[in-house]
Formats: C-alpha cells, sequence, structure tokens
C-alpha cells in the first residue's frame, strides 16, 4: 500500500485538534461543577477517544507498510500514540 502523504496530513491534523480538545475537556472538567456539563465532557471525551484509538490503528497500519525511517505515517503513530498516552484518562476522569 502506498502512503498518501496528503491524507496523512489531514489526518495528522485531526490529531492535534483532538489532543488540544482533550486538553481543553481535562481542564473544563477540573474546574466546573455543574454535573450535567461534566456528564456532556465526560461523553465527549469518550468519542474523542475512541476516533483517536481509530487513528492510531491507521498509523500502525500505514507505519507497518511503510519502510521509511522518517516519514509522515511514522509522525502520525507517534503523535497519535503520545496522545492516547497523554489522555489516558478516559477512565481516570472521575479521579482528578
Amino acid at each position: 500500500m502506498k502512503e498518501s502523504q496528503s491524507l496523512t496530513s489531514n489526518l495528522l491534523m485531526e490529531v492535534e485538534v483532538l489532543s488540544n480538545r482533550l486538553r481543553n475537556i481535562k481542564q473544563s472538567y477540573k474546574t466546573t461543577e455543574n454535573k450535567a456539563l461534566k456528564g456532556r465532557l465526560f461523553s465527549e471525551n469518550k468519542h474523542i477517544f475512541k476516533r483517536v484509538n481509530e487513528l492510531y490503528k491507521i498509523a500502525e497500519l500505514l507505519n507497518k507498510n511503510n519502510n521509511d525511517k522518517i516519514n509522515f505515517s511514522n509522525l502520525l503513530f507517534e503523535i497519535t500514540k503520545r496522545t492516547l498516552n497523554e489522555n489516558k484518562f478516559e477512565s481516570n476522569l472521575f479521579f482528578l
């Protein structure tokens, strides 16, 4: 499978936007007392985390099929992995 750099670049941008949103959700969750808002934030966090996991799996496939040491698929793989590690608070969200 040949890597499409424009597609991979778009996925990189999506991961960056989702990563920023996850950080904002975490911050908002810590500072709000509104139970309804906390519920919406938790739900949004769950959906975004699921999408980042999907992107991680795509990045894994792209990375496996590409022999180059430095390319967009390697970058996508690394960024999604870091985003998942940084935001493993889907279950930890209530322990803040």
